[in-house]
């Protein structure tokens, strides 16, 4: 029983770093190659932003280490992607463009986020 739990940590901890890269990369990218066509104050708006997002990123990759005992951490932060994802969902229903990256970014937010957190919780119950 013990080596299937741990083989199951393991796992999910792997599922975690994989999954933290897009935030991480996300957020970075965006700090040093804001929206394009951007000026001003929007422009600054949009690396502070993108900021968060890798804040969000390093805040999961942190809880890797004893990822069975961090579900408040997860729980948290799987919300406010979870909410950011249901904006990006409200912009498309008023008339943002469903490109390529918006579906990839809606599903790692309103479908790959909520499954680790479920399984994060299973690991917690253990």
């Amino acid at each position: 029983m013990y080596a299937a739990a741990s083989l199951e940590k393991r796992a999910a901890q792997a599922s975690f770093a994989v999954a933290g890269i897009v935030p991480v990369a996300a957020g970075l990218w965006g700090v040093f190659h804001p929206f394009i066509g951007s000026a001003g104050s929007l422009l600054n708006h949009g690396r502070y932003l993108s900021g968060l997002l890798l804040a969000i990123g390093l805040a999961f990759w942190a809880a890797i280490p004893d990822i069975e005992r961090r579900t408040t951490r997860i729980r948290v932060l799987t919300a406010v992607v979870v909410i950011g994802g249901a904006c990006r969902v409200l912009g498309v229903l008023m008339g943002d463009a469903l490109s390529p990256s918006v579906v990839a970014a809606l599903a790692m937010e309103l479908g790959v986020t909520p499954l680790l957190c479920f399984w994060q919780s299973r690991l917690d119950r253990r």
